[in-house]
C-alpha cells in the first residue's frame, strides 16, 4: 500500500517542471553496479556498454509503481529498435537487486537490464535525485530522467519529466539523430 501511495504521489507530480543538471556536451560519469536482466544478476559497466555504441540511461523513482511500470513496458517494447541502432538501454533506481530481479522479468520483460543504486551515488552523479515533496524527510529517490550518451561518453540528450509518456519517444529520436550523423 505504501508503494502504491508513493507511486500515485509521484504520478501526481508529473506536471511539475524539472530539469537535469547534466546537459548535452557534458561528460557522463562512469560507473559500475549490480544489474539484473531476466532475473539474472550481473555487473553492469558504463565503460563497457559504451564500447558497443550509445547508451540510453534512464532513472526512475521505484520499481512496480504505476509510472515506472508504464515506462518499463515502453522501453521493453522499443528495445529491439534501440538494438538495431547499436544502443544499450539501462534503467537505474534506488531499489535493491532482489526487487530488480523481479522487475526485470515482469515489467522489463527480460528485454533490458535495470541497475541497483541503493546508496544513491549514481543518481547523485547524474543529478537525477528527487526528494519526495510530500515527505521532505524521506529518503530521496531517482527522478524520472533519461539521458542518451554517445560512445565517447558525452551526454547528447537529457530529459526530465515525472510523466513517463515521452521518455522512450524522445530518447529514440535523439539516438536516431545521433546515428544519422555518424554514418551508420
Amino acid at each position: 500500500m505504501k508503494r502504491l501511495l508513493a507511486g500515485l504521489a509521484i504520478a501526481g507530480l508529473a506536471a511539475l517542471p524539472a530539469h537535469a543538471a547534466l546537459k548535452a556536451g557534458d561528460k557522463a560519469p562512469d560507473f559500475s553496479t549490480q544489474a539484473s536482466m531476466g532475473g539474472k544478476v550481473f555487473n553492469f559497466s558504463m565503460k563497457d556498454a559504451l564500447k558497443k555504441g550509445p547508451v540510453v540511461l534512464y532513472f526512475y523513482p521505484a520499481a512496480f509503481t504505476p509510472g515506472c511500470t508504464i515506462e518499463a513496458h515502453e522501453f521493453a517494447d522499443a528495445t529491439d529498435d534501440f538494438h538495431k541502432l547499436h544502443t544499450t538501454v539501462i534503467g537505474v533506481s534506488r531499489d535493491n537487486i532482489d526487487t530488480l530481479n523481479k522487475f526485470s522479468v515482469s515489467e522489463c520483460r527480460s528485454k533490458f537490464p535495470v541497475a541497483a543504486d541503493t546508496d544513491g551515488k549514481i543518481t547523485q552523479a547524474y543529478d537525477a535525485v528527487l526528494v519526495p515533496p510530500w515527505n521532505p524527510k524521506a529518503e530521496p529517490v531517482a527522478n524520472r530522467t533519461s539521458y542518451v550518451i554517445s560512445p565517447k561518453g558525452e551526454v547528447i540528450y537529457d530529459y526530465t519529466s515525472l510523466d513517463p509518456s515521452k521518455h522512450v519517444e524522445n530518447t529514440m529520436d535523439a539516438v536516431k539523430t545521433w546515428d544519422s550523423g555518424h554514418g551508420r
